[in-house]
């Protein structure tokens, strides 16, 4: 059978919203905290431009994890015949 991930019920478009949404707030999450290091210890512009370099790793790394998750899932579909 395999292991199912708890989100396997919703329709994709809201597997593939979800998945942009994390990608925005890890980015936006991560250039806020940038933007306060730059505010509290004058680091202006690297606080953000690490944060947001941060988030876009991360966010991409999430991304990429996720789509290779839903790869897998759909051939499993196709092979199961559904």
């Amino acid at each position: 059978m395999g292991n199912a991930a708890p989100d396997r019920g919703y329709p994709s478009w809201v597997r593939h919203a979800g998945i942009g949404l994390e990608l925005a707030g890890a980015v936006a999450g991560f250039a806020l905290i940038g933007y306060w290091i730059d505010s509290r210890y004058g680091t202006s512009p690297w606080g953000l431009v690490g944060g947001v370099v941060l988030g876009l790793g991360g966010g991409l790394y999430n991304f990429v994890r996720q789509s290779l998750q839903a790869t897998h899932e759909a051939q499993e579909d196709d092979a199961q015949g559904r």
